[in-house]
């Protein structure tokens, strides 16, 4: 349960020394308690003292880590149930699966899928994760094993779902370098998996036929010491799955139940097989309602653009704006010559613009300036958006050494501008571009 300023400065000196930067120790408190300053930045509390304060104050949910080097994970760590409350601490990651029990065509078709989402969007990479091995007993062990060693000779993180100990230890051999998580602790096997998690370090998926099943078998994991776990939501149906992971999360949350304060996977491709366009939809769903690992049976660009959209914006801290790194943006392979265009870093603003521009076809260098991510008109009204900030923004980023041009494309919602620009820019000549994005093409078609 998160800790009250008063409950902190009780633990505190009481000196009021100021030797935390802070005037009075209870000052200090309220901040700790508010998330703003680490506890030991009090240099009188006792290494005791800390320990249970890092104790009580540690999130309802546990951070998990999977993964090694590039392509270490973390996971869980959350503290809210809506974004709108706080902010959403590890994004949803995705997955999609092979299994020893599918064709070869189909296998092959979904390592393709995985290597072929990879491009960038605000600054963020975005590419399928993992890889989901599923194991089914009787078609083929050999099998089973040179998906996992196919997966090897890919760069993603890897989950083994195989719920039989003495193949799950073969795949370990192969892969515990990597770190995967082992998915396919239940009722049955509960020790001996557990055994295996341990011998080799890596994090245990539990798995239940309800949710009770689930609780009773993930505090047992607990009980012998395992609390680097992940809990698999289920395939009975999509209701129960829903009903599991919304469940879940509001125990750990609401109820600070931290036999539940786990990350969680839910396997849409199993809940719809067969269906790309319902594993779409599920993903979506489960992107906002708590999977921490969304596992697909492939995935193509049609499914990704929208699907890492959504995640970006619901992983986004709702207090800060989302926005591009300001720069230069040749568009249409713009050169020196090309005509220049500014506006601000707001993310819809440029993907906005830089879209119009490009369905004109008309070489553009897009001057991307810092408005601390704000739209035009409310960046203008800040302050943030004038004709001293671009003027700064053209000197900063040395855009009359690099482009030869000295035509400024100015937005038309703040053509009260261009008076102000041309006399902080001598030498350029500033135009007044529509007001509106959609206006673009015609205009750039009709200038050129």
């Amino acid at each position: 349960m998160a800790l009250k300023g008063i409950d902190i400065f009780k633990l505190t000196p009481k000196t009021n020394c100021k030797d935390c930067g802070f005037p009075t120790c209870m000052a200090f408190a309220m901040k700790v308690a508010a998330g703003a300053v680490p506890m030991d930045k009090c240099p009188h509390l006792s290494p005791e003292v800390l320990e249970q304060l890092s104790d009580a104050a540690a999130p309802p949910m546990k951070t998990i880590r999977t993964g090694t080097g590039d392509r270490e994970y973390v996971l869980g760590g959350e503290t809210v149930l809506f974004r709108h409350e706080k902010t959403f601490v590890n994004k949803t990651l995705f997955s999609v699966s092979v299994c020893n029990a599918a064709a070869d065509e189909e296998n092959d078709a979904a390592f393709a899928s995985a290597e072929s989402i990879d491009y960038e969007r605000i600054g963020e990479r975005m590419q399928v994760e993992f890889l989901y091995i599923n194991y089914v007993p009787g078609k083929g062990d050999d099998r089973y094993l040179d998906l996992v060693r196919r997966a090897l000779q890919t760069d993603k993180a890897l989950i083994l779902s195989c719920g039989v100990p003495e193949m799950a230890e073969r795949a370990l051999e192969l892969a515990a370098d990597r770190k995967p998580i082992l998915n396919g602790a239940d009722s049955e096997n509960l020790e001996a998996m557990n055994a295996l998690a341990q011998k080799y370090g890596v994090v245990l998926g539990v798995k239940g036929r309800d949710l009770d099943e689930l609780y009773d078998n993930t505090a047992k994991l607990e009980s012998l010491g395992n609390k680097n776990l992940i809990i698999d939501v289920g395939i009975k149906s999509i209701a129960d799955a829903f009903a599991n992971a919304v469940q879940i999360r509001r125990a750990a949350i609401k109820n600070q139940d931290r036999t539940f304060g786990y990350p969680t996977i839910v396997n849409v491709g199993r809940l719809a097989p067969g269906d790309r366009l319902m594993q779409s939809a599920l993903a979506s769903l489960f992107v906002l309602k708590y999977g921490s690992i969304i596992v697909m049976s492939a995935m193509d660009h049609a499914q990704a653009l929208p699907l890492y959209g959504l995640r970006q914006n619901i992983f986004t801290d709702p207090q800060k704006p989302m926005k591009v790194e300001p720069g230069i943006y040749p568009l249409n392979g713009a050169d020196e010559n090309a005509v220049c265009a500014v506006t601000v870093d707001f993310a819809l603003t440029y993907f906005v613009v830089s879209g119009e521009i490009e369905r004109s076809g008309v070489p553009v260098n897009l001057l991307i300036a810092d408005a601390g991510g704000y739209s035009v008109l409310t960046a203008w009204a800040a302050g943030k958006f004038s004709a001293s900030s671009i003027a700064k923004f053209i000197k900063e980023h040395e855009v009359e050494s690099r482009i030869k041009s000295r035509t400024l494309l100015l937005p038309g919602k703040v053509a009260v501008l261009k008076g102000e620009l041309e006399e902080k820019l001598p030498g350029w000549k500033i135009v007044v571009a529509p007001g509106e994005a959609m206006q673009l093409v015609k205009f750039l078609k009709d200038y050129k």
